[in-house]
C-alpha cells in the first residue's frame, strides 16, 4: 500500500547493477531510498520515490526503482540539472561492473 502523503507514481524508471565486491554498502546507501540519489531527485517536482533491490542469489546484482508522477516530471527534471546528474553518476560508476537500464515504465491502474 502507498504512503497517504505520497502522490501514487505514474511513470518508473528501471536500472539494473553489478556492484564491485566489497562496495555493496556504499552501494547500498548511495542509491537506496534515502541515499544520495534519492535526495538529488527529491528536489524536483513529481518525484515520488527510490526502491532499491537486491539480487537473493548474491551475486551482486542490484535493481533500482526510480517513481514519478509523469515522464515529462523525469524529463523536466533532468534536462535542468544534467550537468549535476553527469557529475553524480560518473562518481557512482567505481562503484560498479555494469549499469543498464532495464527500461521505462508506465503505471496502467
Amino acid at each position: 500500500m502507498e504512503h497517504a502523503t505520497r502522490p501514487q507514481w505514474k511513470y518508473l524508471i528501471m536500472w539494473e547493477f553489478r556492484v564491485r565486491p566489497g562496495m555493496e554498502k556504499q552501494f547500498e546507501e548511495i542509491y537506496g531510498p534515502n541515499g544520495r540519489w534519492a535526495r538529488f531527485f527529491a528536489r524536483g517536482d513529481g518525484y515520488v520515490g527510490t526502491e532499491l533491490n537486491r539480487d537473493l542469489k548474491g551475486n551482486s546484482r542490484y535493481v533500482t526503482l526510480d517513481m514519478w508522477t509523469s515522464r515529462q516530471a523525469y524529463e523536466q527534471f533532468r534536462v535542468q540539472h544534467l550537468e549535476e546528474y553527469a557529475a553524480i553518476d560518473a562518481e557512482c560508476e567505481l562503484m560498479t561492473v555494469s549499469e543498464v537500464e532495464i527500461g521505462t515504465f508506465e503505471r496502467i491502474a
